[in-house]
């Protein structure tokens, strides 16, 4: 069968083979963990610790009544040292729970288990809530709203997002490879909530490996299926793996479950698993510490709340000073200048890099070239869009559909002018995104 995928997209160089070969290795979290109150899209915790108390692993330490939002555990038994300001990876200061380490990892209770087959979905849905599950590939919004679909029953598919498309990030890679038993029981669960869909296993087809061995798990499965996809950037894209894997089309006034899909990245599907069959809330996470700059590139296991400092030790350190630090990946990560802010529930990788091509750019006037138009896989004119934001023309900016840009860089990649296209256009979007919320 022929890889799936949709108009436009890049094929960068994806710098895959540093990690992808080496089996996910557990981190020690080091003396001091660092919660910030907000790691969701949504209403940020409040405290439900003080500075004294002592604290077990997998106890809740910050919630809110909010419906969207999501609490927060401690991954570490200890004492919590105090609630302040504290750096945060977007180079802010955030109020978080700081808690000192123990040592001894003291458990609290899990969630009480039942057979899933005796869970009712609300049931389900309470458990994936409590647990604190959020969407762990970059957006962080909470999972149990996602799952509070109105009518379940005209959900006709549910999506594993499996492509990891951008380039050096391994971390699902590595999941699906050493856990697709579990990864499979996730899908279940989330087959139950939608008992008329039709669970679809995505996987970008420069994983021959897990293709395979999903292929083989599925194959006396009457309601999974495996479909490869084609190579490209950004195929994991929400609203491209949706017509990638089901030819629906989704712009930014709807949400996936308008089309009748609901889509989970493989992180968050296995976070559900264990909330519902081991009882465990979310303090863990996969992190892919790579680059031409770390001396040991591998994925590690990591509780919510350690440093990026203690992540850059246990790869080794820096084979050469690097020129630029990213948290996530090289197309839509975030630029860092301190690595003593913390993992939250949306990190995935810590990039380190020995080029800053992006700083020695010196823009020059566009040429016209129409190589923005051609790869853009929302169907954009990126250039006209970019000099409509550097002018905060918004009305023009409305009318080009500035709104269904998402971010994904790929205009700013092959413009020969270099001009900072996709960055314009972000800023624009954040004020109008802004003032609408007003």
């Amino acid at each position: 069968m022929a890889s799936l995928t949709f108009r436009g997209g890049i094929h960068p160089f994806d710098g895959k083979d540093m990690s992808k070969d080496i089996p996910i290795k557990d981190v020690e979290p080091g003396p001091i963990l660092v919660y910030p109150l907000s790691q969701h899209i949504g209403a940020p915790c409040d405290p439900i610790v003080k500075a004294g108390d002592r604290v077990l692993c997998g106890q809740k330490i910050a919630d809110s009544d909010a419906f969207v939002s999501a609490p927060i555990y401690s991954s570490v038994s200890g004492t919590v040292k105090e609630i302040s300001e504290h750096r945060v990876l977007t180079g802010n200061n955030a109020k978080c729970i700081i808690i000192e380490n123990d040592g001894q990892y003291e458990e609290a209770p899990p969630f009480y288990i039942r057979p899933v087959e005796s869970m009712t979905e609300k049931d389900i849905i309470d458990r994936v809530h409590e647990a604190g599950v959020v969407g762990m590939g970059g957006a962080g919004f909470p999972t149990h709203v996602k799952l509070s679909v109105k009518e379940p029953n005209k959900i006709d598919y549910v999506i594993i997002n499996g492509a990891e498309c951008e380039p050096y990030l391994t971390s699902d890679y590595r999941k699906m490879i050493e856990e697709p038993e579990k990864l499979i029981e996730g899908l279940k669960i989330y087959l139950k909530l939608f008992p008329y869909s039709l669970g679809i296993i995505a996987i970008e087809d420069n994983k021959p490996d897990c293709i395979k061995v999903f292929k083989a798990l599925t194959r006396d499965e009457q309601k999974i299926i495996v479909k490869p996809l084609k190579t490209k950037y950004p195929q994991g894209s929400e609203r491209h793996l949706i017509y990638a894997c089901t030819g629906r089309e989704l712009n930014s006034k709807l949400l996936p479950a308008d089309v009748g899909c609901v889509v989970n990245n493989v992180d968050s599907v296995l976070a559900v698993r264990n909330a519902v069959i081991e009882g465990k809330p979310l303090i863990y996470r996969i992190v892919t510490v790579t680059g031409n700059c770390i001396k040991n590139p591998r994925n590690f296991r990591v509780r919510v709340g350690t440093l990026y400092s203690r992540l850059l030790d246990e790869a080794g350190g820096f084979r050469k000073e690097p020129a630029k630090i990213i948290s996530g990946g090289p197309m839509m990560g975030i630029c860092m200048f301190d690595l003593d802010v913390p993992v939250t529930k949306t990190a995935s990788a810590l990039l380190c890099l020995s080029r800053d091509d992006i700083s020695a750019m010196e823009p020059t006037p566009c040429i016209n070239c129409g190589r923005c138009t051609q790869v853009c896989p929302s169907r954009l004119i990126p250039g006209v869009l970019s000099d409509h934001a550097e002018n905060f023309n918004e009305e023009s900016f409305l009318e080009y559909n500035g709104l269904e840009c998402v971010e994904c860089g790929c205009c700013s990649y092959v413009c020969p002018a270099k001009k900072p296209l996709c960055q314009n256009i972000k800023s624009m979007r954040k004020i109008m995104l802004s003032k609408k919320k007003k």
